[in-house]
């Protein structure tokens, strides 16, 4: 029999040349990052917009603390824009965002760019290390307690899961400056860095490990315990999966069956979960900033809001908010690597 199906150019059958385009999974990647850059675009409008319904603006601000008349107010007013339409401002905001120009900071006296780039590396250890810590830890804590699900062990991982769950972290940095500052004296109570004191190489390093010990663990302590729950129902419910007990039928060894095989599986819902620790981090860090004294981008945006400095305030929401975009980005790539069952249609 000979096929009679349409040809193509080269004499093979189909309806045309596949193209990169054609590949479900680069159709899946460009899809997230149109969807990335909308989700930016609605953020930035959003965000402008609630920004102006909000009364006064950053020259109210001055006026408080000095003594203008109502001619400078005008004139300050006009040289910021803040004298036309919203509408107006916005779209000539949104123009200069593509560009990357957040604009002016008045109460910096500095463009908005080199501030936040100088606060930016403060929050991202910040966020980075805890983020680190967390899953490491929590996932260690999943492992023994499902390996020991129905023992003692198992009920004191969880009474310690639950307490780490239920205690606020200002509480847990309070606790911590007690006790390790004030008493023990072993680490420094507040700052990203020794000031003053020259520090380069790995001296600098252990600084400032000493100055975010604390910070780092008052952030992730929630999160250890919310990556050792869901890790160990995770890893409970793949042992009950039918691959499992084919593996055990070929006779694999418990060890490689839980480590190898069902660890693998059991740690894609900790992987979704550290993108929406990243958000939660990006947006909550402020507290802990506050309380540490630490220079990032919570505390920044905290000021911007009392000083009522739009341009700085939409400047770190940018940021923050394209950091979390591109994390969760990056999250969605690996969890296609680490599970193909993903639908990319």
């Amino acid at each position: 029999m000979t096929d009679t199906g349409p040809k193509t150019g080269n004499g093979t059958s189909g309806t045309g040349p596949r193209t990169a385009l054609s590949s479900p999974t680069v159709r899946y990647v460009l899809r997230r990052l149109l969807q990335a850059a909308l989700v930016m675009v609605l953020v930035m409008v959003g965000s402008f917009l609630l920004v102006k319904l909000a009364p006064g603006d950053f020259v109210d601000a001055l006026a408080g603390t000095r003594d203008l008349t109502a001619d400078q107010i005008a004139e300050l007013r006009a040289r910021y824009g803040l004298d036309q339409p919203v509408f107006v401002q916005l779209i000539r905001y949104m123009s200069l965002l593509a560009t990357f120009d957040f604009g002016y900071s008045p109460i910096n006296a500095a463009p908005v760019m080199d501030v936040i780039l100088a606060r930016l590396p403060v929050t991202a250890i910040l966020v980075v290390a805890s983020v680190t810590l967390s899953m490491v830890v929590g996932t260690v804590f999943s492992v023994i307690a499902s390996r020991n699900a129905g023992r003692p062990l198992d009920l004191v991982i969880s009474i310690f899961m639950l307490l780490l769950y239920a205690t606020p972290s200002f509480i847990i940095a309070v606790l911590m400056i007690l006790v390790f500052s004030v008493h023990l004296g072993w680490l420094p109570i507040a700052g990203f860095e020794s000031v003053g004191m020259g520090y380069t190489g790995w001296t600098r390093f252990w600084d400032v490990v000493e100055h975010l010990t604390m910070p780092v663990i008052a952030l992730c302590t929630f999160y250890i315990a919310i990556y050792g729950r869901i890790g160990r129902a995770s890893m409970l419910e793949v042992l009950k999966l039918d691959f499992v007990r084919t593996a055990r039928g070929k006779g694999l060894t418990e060890h490689r069956i839980f480590y190898v095989h069902a660890l693998r599986n059991a740690l894609l819902p900790l992987v979704t979960m550290a993108g929406l620790q990243v958000s939660s981090l990006m947006g909550g860090a402020v507290l802990i900033e506050t309380i540490f004294g630490l220079p990032g981008m919570g505390r920044t945006a905290f000021d911007a809001v009392f000083q009522r400095d739009t341009n700085l305030l939409l400047g770190v929401v940018f940021m923050s908010s394209l950091c979390v975009v591109i994390v969760n980005y990056v999250i969605d790539m690996l969890y296609m690597v680490l599970d193909p069952r993903v639908n990319l249609k």
